[in-house]
């Protein structure tokens, strides 16, 4: 008798454990959320620091964010630019 509770509930709790896998994320959203983690500034967050930056780090990650905003501003420049020339033709 207790074998097949014990084989019922290994096959309920294995079964629960696989679907709940499954509804994990896939290998390329975890790599698109590392690229978008790198782009902000987070991967200068160490275990000491946490959820914050370190200051460490600090002013790197305020020279990139510079960095990302003068190229989000010159794409939309550009952008705005070229929309600009087709509306004249």
């Amino acid at each position: 008798m207790k074998k097949i509770t014990f084989a019922a509930l290994s096959l309920v709790v294995l079964t629960a454990s696989s679907s709940a896998f499954a509804e994990g994320k896939t290998r390329a959203q975890v790599y698109q959320e590392l690229i978008e983690a790198q782009q902000n500034g987070l991967d200068y967050v160490t275990d000491a620091s946490y959820p914050d930056v370190s200051p460490v780090f600090a002013q790197q990650v305020a020279h990139h964010k510079e960095a990302l905003a003068a190229q989000a501003a010159a794409a939309s420049h550009v952008a705005n630019g070229s929309a600009a020339m087709g509306n004249a033709n």
